[in-house]
């Protein structure tokens, strides 16, 4: 998922989307630690989903917030 995606995303599709993709990730870490998966990289790129993600919703705050 890139950014142009993310940013045709409504604000509760963003939210849905970040809890899932942060439940993923944590799923990813427990697994990783208890034995290592066959690509690594997933971690890397799961975590810079969720960032991608966080980034959009904080952007979406405070443009309301300057429009208010």
């Amino acid at each position: 998922m890139d950014s142009v995606e993310i940013k045709k995303l409504s604000d509760s599709e963003l939210k849905e989307k970040l809890a899932s993709e942060k439940s993923f990730l944590t799923k990813l870490n427990l697994q990783h630690s208890v034995s290592p998966i066959e690509n690594p990289m997933r971690l890397r790129v799961q975590k810079k989903l969720v960032a991608r993600l966080l980034t959009e919703t904080s952007a979406r705050k405070k443009a309301t917030v300057t429009t208010k």
